[in-house]
């Protein structure tokens, strides 16, 4: 049996922190959106209205050049969110949001969160630490764009994925493509990149999955700067 929506959300970690009281009110304002595989859930520019939380499925945060190349600035699994800023700054979307298979989504929308914060500090709490987070992440993920070569960049890449799955084998496919367009390098450097690991005896490849084999030897590459 499927967890219901405020079993779910407790999982949450915008929401796990909050009494149960509190995570039922906003179960019951959450709405259920779901989109098929390469649909646009968000475009950039868009009124930003909504928090949305992943339920199932994948989506990615990109943004897309006039040329048509494509920047990935995150891959949100079951559990992340996207849309706070928007919540409290009122600005329009800064970026698309595409699914990357078929997904299912909560939504709740600005107002009725806004109300949820002005009568219990503590959601707004959780947002701040939440907002910590991934501004943390961020800066990471721009320090290895600047430092790493690379392959640096893609070793971290892996052993972040796997940290965040809490195994050494990588469920959700990591295509060549989909590393290309997050690390900002062509798609051809990171396949001999990637073969370069599998040589190594670092990674080795299972159906379109990653598992790592040599965590040190990764760990150690992931650091070595320009």
């Amino acid at each position: 049996m499927p967890p219901t929506t405020a079993d779910f959300l407790a999982t949450v970690p915008l929401f796990r922190s909050l009494a149960p009281a509190e995570v039922a009110a906003f179960s019951q304002m959450a709405r259920e959106k779901s989109y098929p595989k390469g649909s646009v859930i968000l475009f950039e520019d868009d009124p930003g209205d909504s928090l949305f939380v992943v339920r199932q499925g994948r989506v990615k945060v990109v943004l897309v050049a006039e040329d048509g190349r494509e920047v990935i600035l995150g891959i949100l699994g079951v559990g992340e969110h996207f849309g706070e800023l928007s919540l409290i700054d009122d600005q329009p979307r800064s970026a698309h949001v595409v699914a990357m298979e078929e997904s299912t989504l909560l939504v709740l929308r600005r107002e009725d969160f806004r109300r949820r914060v002005e009568q219990n500090p503590a959601v707004a709490w959780a947002l701040l630490l939440e907002l910590s987070r991934r501004l943390r992440r961020a800066d990471e993920k721009i320090g290895s764009l600047v430092l790493l070569d690379v392959p640096g960049r893609i070793a971290r890449m892996i052993l972040d994925a796997a940290t965040e799955g809490g195994s050494e084998l990588i469920e959700k496919p990591l295509t060549h493509q989909t590393i290309a367009h997050v690390i900002g390098a062509s798609r051809e450097t990171v396949s001999r990149a990637m073969r370069e690991f599998v040589d190594a005896g670092w990674i080795s490849t299972e159906r379109r999955r990653i598992r790592i084999t040599d965590r040190s030897a990764l760990e150690k590459r992931s650091q070595q700067r320009l």
